[in-house]
């Protein structure tokens, strides 16, 4: 049932009926429960989407934002607006995180494998991260092996210790399964997620909705365009580009932790916009989180420019 065709076959599907396959996900998922479920809010544009969605068919389901510290000014001015959200925070603060564990750097899987590769006790753990599977997957690309040297720690630890603790504490505290925006096709491991268990995970150790795994960020736009959504401030406005006949957000592509290295590669002028635009927060990141170093020990090794 769950295969890689299929879901590129769903991924396929106009956004309408999109929307109605994730309003069937929800309704599945919260009467599943019993209504003892909860929104996780994060104030980025997916989350936005189907806090939409939610509220507009589904009543008294609050939404809980993680005010980890690092999110846009514009996000939590955003998050604020509403009426409906309650906030919790991390026990650990970012810079202390980095000290603990390391940077997240480059993306989820690689700062994994990476840190799996230095931690690693056997040679048997060390090759696998070096070489993968049988069929070469789960392994340190060749691009980024250079950062098994790298002169500070490496970890994907960072979004366990200050977005997912919390949420799981609150899960036991109030006994609530989480609904969560995430998009399969923004990684691997999301689009295994999927490939496990669909959109609803029933009978994984965590029970988990993601009713918005088979849309794309198209999608997303789109429906934010059409249905005249607000969004935070720091994305602009979401408009259609007759040239690339596609839609895009006419000031940050993606919000999520301002000092996040995920994902660089795809935007690698995150940085340079932050500093203009965010100086405060840029130089904060620089002096006090020396997160400068990473950056220029990234771009020295030619992967990306950054300033």
């Amino acid at each position: 049932m769950y295969s890689l065709q299929r879901l590129k076959t769903l991924q396929a599907l106009p956004l309408e009926a999109k929307v109605e396959l994730t309003k069937q996900r929800l309704r599945e998922f919260i009467n599943k429960n019993e209504k003892q479920v909860y929104l996780s809010f994060s104030g980025g544009k997916d989350s936005s989407v189907l806090k939409h969605i939610v509220d507009s068919n589904f009543k008294g389901i609050v939404s809980v934002f993680c005010n980890t510290g690092l999110e846009y000014p514009e996000v939590i001015e955003f998050v604020k607006s509403f009426d409906n959200v309650e906030i919790i925070k991390p026990k650990l603060a970012f810079n202390k995180v980095i000290e603990k564990y390391g940077y997240p750097v480059v993306s989820k899987e690689q700062a994994q494998y990476i840190e799996q590769y230095r931690n690693a006790k056997s040679e048997k753990t060390k090759q696998y991260r070096l070489n993968g599977d049988t069929n070469g997957r789960f392994k340190i690309s060749e691009k980024h092996k250079y950062l098994i040297n790298a002169p500070f720690k490496i970890s994907a630890k960072c979004c366990d210790v200050m977005k997912k603790a919390p949420f799981k504490e609150y899960e036991k505290n109030t006994g609530k399964k989480p609904i969560v925006g995430t998009l399969a096709e923004e990684s691997l491991l999301r689009t295994q997620a999927w490939l496990q268990n669909g959109c609803n995970s029933f009978n994984a150790k965590r029970i988990i909705s993601k009713p918005l795994s088979i849309w794309t960020n198209q999608d997303i736009l789109e429906y934010i365009y059409i249905n005249k959504l607000p969004i935070a401030k720091c994305y602009g406005k979401v408009i259609y580009d007759e040239y690339s006949k596609k839609y895009k957000t006419t000031l940050c592509e993606r919000t999520g932790c301002m000092f996040c290295l995920f994902g660089l590669s795809k935007d690698p002028q995150r940085f340079e916009r932050l500093k203009q635009t965010h100086p405060k927060q840029y130089k904060y990141m620089c002096e006090k989180m020396r997160m400068d170093k990473v950056l220029k020990f990234i771009q020295n090794k030619g992967e990306t420019s950054l300033f």
